[in-house]
Order: C-alpha cells, then sequence, then structure tokens
C-alpha cells in the first residue's frame, strides 16, 4: 500500500539521514520515479523534505522535524492500519480509537502545518451516512465487547468460541482458530479453520465471542488476501448460485452491483447499456434483483429467468389492471 510505503520512506530518511533516491528505491523495493513522486506527496502533505545537490546530495527531512507520535495505544496503532483499508475502523470496532489517534497525529506535527492539516481534513468527507439518494448506508454492525474478543483472539493467535447465528438457523456456539479479517463492502468477515476445515464468518451475526487460554491452530505466517481468493473462488461455485447476462442502463448500474455475489465480465452494449455477466446467490435473488430495477434493466440469460420476470409481470399487470 502506498501509505505504507510513505511512513517507510519518512522513517528511513529519519534513522539514517540523507539518501539518494536510488537508495530508496532499494530499500523499498520501488522504481526511482516512484520514489520521486512519493517525495512530491510528502512535501505536498507538508512534511519538510529538501532535496540536496551535488555528487553528495539526496534527500533528508530538516533538521528538529517531529516524527514521534508519542502516547499511541495498540489499538490506536491498529485503527490508523485498518483506516487504511476503507471504513474498517467502524467494521472492526475501531472508530474511538481512530479519533484519538488521529488527534496524536495532528498534534505530533509542526506547529506551521498544524493549521494547514485542520483545513485539508475538513474538505474531505468519506463514506457519508447518506448517498445522493438520501438513502442510508448500512455497515454491519457488531457489539462492542464481542469485537474485541474477536480481535484480541485473531491477534494473540488463540482460540475463539463464537455465538453464531448462520443464515436460517439457530444460533449455535463453536470453537474456531481464527486467521484474520477481512472487510469487503462495509461487511466484516472472520477466517478461521474449525476442526481444520476452512471456515469464513460475517462478524454481523456473530452474538458473543469469547477468547480461550488454549493457542490457535494456524501457520505463523498468512496471506491473507490469497486466502479470501480462494475461498471466494470456491463460494462462487458451489450452491445454488445463478448465473446470468443482463443489460442495466448505466444510471442504476452502481445499484445492481451492490446487490450481485460478483461481476464475471462486462461488455458496452450498441445502445449504451453495458452487458454483464453477473453471479446471484440464487433464483429467487436474481428476480427480487432484477424486478426492484424495473425497465432500467433486462435479463437476458438464462430463459428461466426471463420466464420467472414474465410470469410475475403478468401477474401484477392482471392485478392492477381494470376491474
Amino acid at each position: 500500500m502506498r501509505a505504507d510505503r510513505l511512513v517507510s520512506l519518512v522513517l528511513l530518511l529519519r534513522q539514517r539521514g540523507r539518501l539518494t533516491a536510488d537508495t530508496l528505491a532499494r530499500e523499498l523495493e520501488v522504481s526511482t520515479r516512484t520514489v520521486l513522486r512519493d517525495i512530491e506527496a510528502l512535501s505536498a502533505a507538508g512534511v519538510p523534505v529538501y532535496a540536496e545537490r551535488g555528487r553528495h546530495g539526496g534527500f533528508a527531512l530538516l533538521p528538529g522535524f517531529r516524527t514521534e507520535l508519542t502516547g499511541l495505544n495498540h489499538d490506536e496503532t491498529l485503527a490508523l492500519l485498518a483506516a487504511g483499508s476503507g471504513r474498517g475502523e467502524q467494521v472492526f470496532g475501531l472508530g474511538p480509537a481512530l479519533a484519538s489517534a488521529m488527534r496524536k497525529v495532528l498534534d505530533a506535527l509542526p506547529e506551521s502545518h498544524q493549521a494547514a492539516a485542520s483545513d485539508a481534513a475538513q474538505r474531505f468527507l468519506v463514506d457519508p451516512e447518506t448517498d445522493l439518494l438520501s438513502r442510508p448506508t448500512v455497515t454491519d454492525q457488531v457489539p462492542g465487547t464481542t469485537m474485541i474478543e474477536v480481535r484480541r483472539a485473531v491477534l494473540s493467535g488463540r482460540k475463539l468460541r463464537i455465538h453464531y447465528a448462520a443464515n436460517g438457523r439457530a444460533p449455535q456456539w463453536r470453537t474456531v482458530d481464527p486467521i484474520g479479517l477481512v472487510t469487503v463492502r462495509d461487511r466484516g468477515y472472520l477466517l478461521a479453520t474449525r476442526s481444520g476445515a476452512d471456515r469464513t464468518y460475517r462478524l454481523s451475526r456473530m452474538l458473543a465471542a469469547e477468547e480461550l487460554p488454549e493457542p490457535a491452530q494456524r501457520p505463523n505466517r498468512v496471506d491473507l488476501d490469497r486466502i479470501w481468493r480462494d475461498r471466494s473462488a470456491r463460494f462462487l461455485a458451489g450452491g445454488d448460485h445463478v448465473t446470468a447476462l443482463v443489460r442495466v442502463n448505466p444510471a442504476r448500474r452502481e445499484e445492481l452491483l451492490g446487490t450481485v455475489l460478483a461481476v464475471r465480465a462486462e461488455d458496452p452494449d450498441t445502445d449504451g447499456w453495458p452487458r454483464l455477466e453477473v453471479t446471484f446467490q440464487d433464483a429467487r435473488h436474481a428476480e427480487w434483483a432484477m424486478w426492484r430495477l424495473g425497465t432500467d434493466a433486462e435479463a437476458l440469460a438464462p430463459q428461466s429467468l426471463r420466464s420467472a420476470l414474465h410470469d410475475l409481470a403478468v401477474t401484477l399487470a392482471a392485478r392492477y389492471g381494470p376491474s
């Protein structure tokens, strides 16, 4: 992530003094051009990086630049990392810690840059509570005490006991080996194993959680991105999923994408309406998603979906036709 790289660049300059662009590129494993762009971004953000010309030149920080973020506690550090993924501070229960951490970050800036930083913060709004149509945006809600236990078990590497309500089933207690936390479209998930089998649990369906003293059975290092891709592929390949070819009014495209499980392909159409190959949870989900778009979308395939929508339209037309 670029944010991580920018922080690493500042720390390299603070700890080792003046460094050339080539040296920074080797340390950060990027191109020299990327380093120059990062230096420019840091300068624009108020970090006093300056260039020294000549044979022994390079980049350095102005003397006295304060980079120590004193007083950060464990949760505040986690909040800053989670914030880089979007609204992770809400999904993972780190909102208050994030607010506290950002106050400390602002306080750590040189006084000459604090006013500019405060003004800049007022110029950005990320993920407001409603969209342009005044519809409330939905974020998974997880009880604070439950999220604390889950997060603690993930980080400590201990087993976790959860009271989980699977979709359409009564809540049950189960003991899992936590691997990591993922947030997708403001929905949080726990990746875990149970009796050696892969399991994915939605955080909002956890009614309670308890960290256990026993160590979890899991590898020391983990690639969450790879694990998530593998589990997503297996999820889409199983069950009663329905893959459909649809065309949609561009103005309603995002609304459609907000309901489907996956988009497998997309091509423009001659009339300006894109064609998308999408996957729905099941036939009922496909019918509901397409029906709510009305005449702003059309199911081209499969025929079973077209027939179901036709039959529903005929039934409604008969019900609301002239008496």
